[in-house]
C-alpha cells in the first residue's frame, strides 16, 4: 500500500465512522500520512483524530479509538496503535516498500504531484529584488504541483540578468489589477549581494535553501564539490543513482521492486514523506522545506548506495534488483524536487 492509497484508506475509515453515527464530524478532504515521529511506531502515522476531535466535540484519544476499529481490518493493514495525544500509528503487511517504489517509478517526476486542480487561486506579488523573484517562482512551481492556479507579479520590471542567468520569469509587473481570492506578498530577507556570479543552479540554491527569514550566504562555498555543500550532496546523490543503473546494466541485471528489509529504512521514510513535504511547502509558501528534504533524501541515498551492487564474485540477486529499484526511485525524487526549485539534476557529476 502506497502513502496515497493509505491516505484514502484512512478517509474511508473516517467516512464509515461518520456514516455509522459513531462520529459526528465533517469528513476531511485529505488525510496526511507520514513516517512516525519520535515515540511513534509502525510504518506510517496520521493526525486525523486530532483534527476531528474539536468538530466532533470529543477527546482526540476517543476519536482515535473509534477510527482504529475501522482501520484495523482494512486490507493491507496489520496493526493500528494510538500514541501521544491521539496519533494513529499504522503498520502495513510488509508490501508497503515495494508498492512505494512501484508508484514512484510509475509516476516519475509526477510522484507527489496532485493530478486534479484544487481550485485554489493564488496571486504571488514580490518586490524588485532577486531573492524575492527566485522565491516567488519556486513557490509558484510548488503550488502548481499541488493543484493551485498561480499568477506571479513584480512591483517593477525584473532585472534582465535574473532571467538570463537565473531563469526568473514573472507573469506581470507593476501593481496587480486582476482580482485573486488569495494575494501573497513574497518578501524574504533580501540577498546581501548579487548571486548571479554563482550561476543558475548554485545561486538559486543559495537563495532557496535558507528559510525566508534567514540571511542567504552568497559565497563560493555553494560551488564547492565537497560533502559540506548540501547542493553538491543532493546532485551527487542523484548522479550516483544514475551511475548505479549504468553499472548494473554492465553487470547484466536491471531493477525489480522488492523487499529491501530494514537496511534502507531512512531512505524509504524520506521517499514516503516527499508528497507530504510538497504539500507542506506549498501551504507555507516555503521552498526551503523542499530543499532541506532533498538533503535528507540525498544523505540517505549516499548511506545506502554501497549495498546496491554485488561485491567481488557475488552474483546479482533479487535483493540487488530490489535495492537498485529503490535507488532509481530515489533518483527520480531528487530530480523532481530539484526541478521544482529550478535546479538541474545532472546524470554525471
Amino acid at each position: 500500500m502506497t502513502p496515497v492509497e493509505l491516505s484514502r484508506t484512512v478517509l474511508r475509515a473516517v467516512r464509515r465512522a461518520v456514516d455509522s453515527g459513531e462520529l459526528v464530524a465533517p469528513v476531511p478532504e485529505c488525510a496526511q500520512v507520514v513516517p512516525p515521529g519520535p515515540g511513534g511506531r509502525g510504518d506510517y502515522a496520521t493526525n486525523v483524530a486530532l483534527r476531528l476531535a474539536r468538530p466532533a466535540g470529543r477527546p482526540p484519544q476517543e476519536v482515535a479509538r473509534i477510527l482504529r476499529s475501522h482501520l484495523a481490518d482494512a486490507e493491507g493493514v496489520t496493526g493500528v496503535d494510538i500514541t501521544g495525544p491521539g496519533f494513529l500509528n499504522i503498520t502495513l503487511d510488509g508490501s508497503g516498500e515495494q508498492a512505494l517504489v512501484v508508484e514512484i517509478l510509475r509516476r516519475g517526476a509526477r510522484y507527489g504531484v496532485v493530478d486534479e486542480p484544487t481550485g485554489e487561486l493564488v496571486q504571488l506579488h514580490h518586490p524588485r529584488e532577486v531573492r524575492a523573484a527566485v522565491t516567488a517562482q519556486a513557490v509558484a512551481r510548488i503550488l502548481r504541483s499541488q493543484g493551485a492556479l498561480v499568477r506571479t507579479s513584480c512591483e517593477d520590471e525584473p532585472d534582465p540578468a535574473w532571467a538570463a542567468v537565473l531563469g526568473v520569469s514573472v507573469d506581470a509587473h507593476g501593481t496587480p489589477t486582476a482580482p485573486a481570492p488569495l494575494k501573497v506578498n513574497v518578501r524574504p530577507v533580501p540577498a546581501g549581494q548579487d548571486p548571479t556570479p554563482l550561476g543558475r543552479d548554485a545561486a538559486r540554491w543559495a537563495l532557496l535553501h535558507p528559510a525566508s527569514h534567514d540571511h542567504p550566504r552568497i559565497t563560493a562555498d555553494n560551488l564547492a564539490q565537497r560533502e559540506t555543500n548540501p547542493l553538491f550532496r543532493v546532485r551527487y546523490a542523484h548522479a550516483r543513482t544514475r551511475a548505479l543503473s549504468r553499472n548494473a546494466a554492465a553487470l547484466g541485471f536491471t531493477s525489480a521492486p522488492g523487499d529491501v528489509q530494514d537496511e534502507a529504512t531512512h531512505l524509504v521514510d524520506a521517499l514516503a514523506a516527499y508528497p507530504h513535504t510538497l504539500a507542506t511547502a506549498a501551504r507555507h509558501r516555503a521552498p526551503d522545506r523542499l530543499a532541506r528534504h532533498l538533503v535528507t533524501t540525498a544523505d540517505a541515498v549516499l548511506a545506502f548506495q554501497h549495498t546496491v551492487l554485488p561485491l567481488g564474485d557475488e552474483k546479482p540477486s533479487a535483493a540487488h534488483r530490489a535495492r537498485l529499484a529503490l535507488a532509481e526511485a530515489a533518483g527520480t525524487v531528487l530530480a523532481g524536487g530539484l526541478s521544482l526549485l529550478g535546479i538541474d539534476a545532472p546524470e554525471h557529476l
